[in-house]
């Protein structure tokens, strides 16, 4: 099975709740991830807000063109420990 999300939803303070094709879903903190030219831009709470669930990538992606693999996400997740039932 190929992971990707199937859910993408912004939250305050750059955390993202997120769900996957394997079942499991929960929050994960950005707030250390946003450097460099795509990522910075993120520090903006307008721009972080921008977050969706790209419809062909089917992972978190923004308005600006920025992207995370899925397989990243969900490493935070488990790190984070903050994992909900799906």
């Amino acid at each position: 099975m190929i992971l990707h999300t199937t859910e993408v939803i912004p939250l305050p303070e750059y955390r993202l709740f997120l769900r996957f094709n394997n079942g499991e879903a929960g929050e994960v903190d950005l707030s250390d991830q946003l450097d460099g030219e795509m990522f910075a831009p993120l520090r903006d709470p307008e721009q972080f807000a921008t977050a969706y669930q790209h419809p062909v990538m089917r992972t978190a992606a923004w308005a600006n063109g920025a992207d995370l693999a899925p397989e990243f996400l969900l490493e935070l997740l488990h790190r984070a420990g903050k994992r909900a039932a799906a």
